[in-house]
């Protein structure tokens, strides 16, 4: 049977019977709390997670026949930050650009008291919540996720958008079967490279899958999205992450200075051509790995006809990692403790001159 382009999700075992699913979350110091309304037209519902920079609320949409919404509201100390508050609206501008049946839909709102973002509301759980549950997935469950997420990012990619934080927990898997790509919060789009470049902070993106060249601070481009998905991939198919340490800075490392263990060492179930996929994707140099998204998607629709070219034969072993000068413990004790013993020895310069010229 044919899958529905309606329910994409149809024939992905590990997708049937999905149930939402919310992690807890603490309420206290919440701008909002349920019962309150947004400019006179949101009515917050519940509370649906809380992060570092904001909160995301479940409302209705009193405008559109109560229609269920999700609502980020960035935490005040963030709205006066002129960085944020541009890297904010960005977020918003790209998603409102965007429009495609697997991409996160943006709803426009004007006139706003303050800074939030409305989107459709999904029901479901993401992809990190069931990887939670099942690991690994199964091979012909996981292509088929991978190829959903490589048409999302063709789409982003022919509209010169660039992810670049592509994780589990920015994929949706809808409870009506449908699959969604959020949160566009560090993205960048062709507008935005004219002002700074992409990638310029190796800080940008989420280090269990970033590629290399966001590791060195390098441009990020088509291929860094690549590289994430190649990484995502793994983890479904393994169980793993391609570069797994309690340590950041080995694993950030490792991706740099080598390869991860070949797929199949660790699930030796694994075909050999969904193994060649991965480590095609995991590629360290950009030039090396599929061009684009539609690229990948053909080998994965067509999995059995992959020609294995040995890259699991020819991996290398990262190189041994070394602290360097600047992440010692006891440079960066020093370097946060210099202001405070300068403030100290310039105050007792300035008691002793007091009391040296007191009579």
């Amino acid at each position: 049977m044919k899958t529905n382009d309606a329910c994409p999700l149809e024939q992905v075992t590990c997708c049937q019977e999905i149930q939402e699913h919310h992690d807890p979350v603490d309420a206290a110091g919440v701008p909002f709390q349920p019962g309150q309304v947004l400019d006179g037209r949101f009515l917050i519902t519940e509370i649906l997670s809380r992060s570092g920079m904001g909160t995301i609320f479940k409302a209705e949409d009193k405008q559109n026949g109560n229609q269920a919404v999700a609502v980020k509201v960035p935490h005040l100390e963030y709205e006066s930050d002129p960085n944020f508050f541009d890297r904010f609206q960005r977020e918003e501008r790209i998603g409102l650009e965007l429009s495609h049946p697997l991409l996160l839909k943006f709803i426009p709102v004007e006139n706003k008291n303050r800074p939030y973002i409305v989107t459709e509301y999904l029901k479901g759980c993401t992809l990190e919540h069931l990887l939670k549950a099942m690991r690994p997935l199964p091979e012909r469950d996981a292509l088929k996720l991978a190829g959903l997420i490589c048409d999302a990012l063709q789409y982003m990619h022919d509209h010169g958008v660039v992810h670049r934080d592509l994780k589990p927990q920015n994929v949706m898997i809808c409870c009506d079967g449908t699959i969604r790509i959020m949160d566009f919060g560090i993205a960048r789009d062709e507008v935005s490279r004219r002002i700074t470049r992409v990638g310029n902070s190796s800080s940008m993106g989420t280090p269990d899958y970033m590629a290399p060249e966001q590791v060195k601070g390098k441009r990020a481009d088509k291929r860094t999205d690549i590289y994430s998905l190649g990484a995502l991939l793994y983890e479904m198919l393994t169980g793993v992450l391609p570069f797994q340490n309690d340590n950041p800075w080995a694993a950030l490392n490792a991706r740099v200075t080598g390869d991860p263990t070949a797929p199949r060492k660790i699930n030796p179930e694994l075909s050999a051509q969904a193994e060649e996929i991965v480590l095609q994707a995991l590629q360290r140099e950009p030039a090396a790995r599929y061009q684009d998204a539609s690229a990948m998607k053909a080998e994965i629709q067509n999995v059995d006809q992959v020609r294995v070219t040995g890259l699991a034969d020819r991996l290398q072993e990262p190189a041994a990692w070394s602290p360097g000068l600047l992440q010692r413990p006891w440079v960066l004790a020093t370097g946060l403790l210099a202001p405070l013993l300068i403030a100290i020895l310039v105050l007792t310069v300035l008691l002793l001159r007091r009391h040296a010229g007191s009579p």
